[in-house]
């Protein structure tokens, strides 16, 4: 049986400067392998934890902003470090209401477990997948947040 994962969890950047507090669970966890993920993490892709925006919030320090046009067309925006230049936190332009957290930001990596691809049309050709994937950006993230709910971690 899967151990509970207690809430809030807590993260921040390498520096500490910019700290955060989850209080709310995670819709899902996922890899995303777009090429802007790439770019901002200098690798094949980044694991991205589906985070409600009303659970999520800085309790230390002020983060800088930079927005882009994402492989999709959509507008987004990502939230890091001013002083070490680590990225926390992604959203979309306007809200949905969720963001895209850096899961390796979080300071208890334990039982974060990725149960999906994203993007995998731009994925590096050695990367291998598990059994849900997407192409692009999904149209329909239910079986995600399915698959995430049955690991029962929350």
């Amino acid at each position: 049986m899967t151990a509970k994962t207690k809430l809030p969890q807590t993260g921040g950047c390498c520096c500490s400067a910019l700290r955060y507090a989850l209080s709310a669970p995670p819709v899902m966890i996922y890899n995303c392998h777009c090429t802007n993920c790439q770019k901002i993490t200098g690798s094949a892709f980044t694991t991205a934890a589906a985070v409600p925006e009303s659970g999520f919030a800085f309790t230390k320090g002020a983060p800088k902003r930079v927005e882009w046009r994402a492989d999709s067309g959509a507008l987004r925006y990502g939230l890091f470090c001013g002083e070490c230049g680590g990225r926390i936190v992604n959203g979309a332009v306007p809200s949905s209401g969720m963001l895209s957290l850096r899961a390796g930001t979080l300071d208890d990596t334990s039982w974060v477990e990725p149960v999906g691809d994203i993007w995998t049309k731009s994925a590096q050709t050695w990367v291998r997948f598990g059994a849900l994937t997407s192409e692009g950006q999904p149209k329909d993230y239910a079986p995600f947040a399915a698959a995430y709910r049955a690991q029962g971690r929350f």
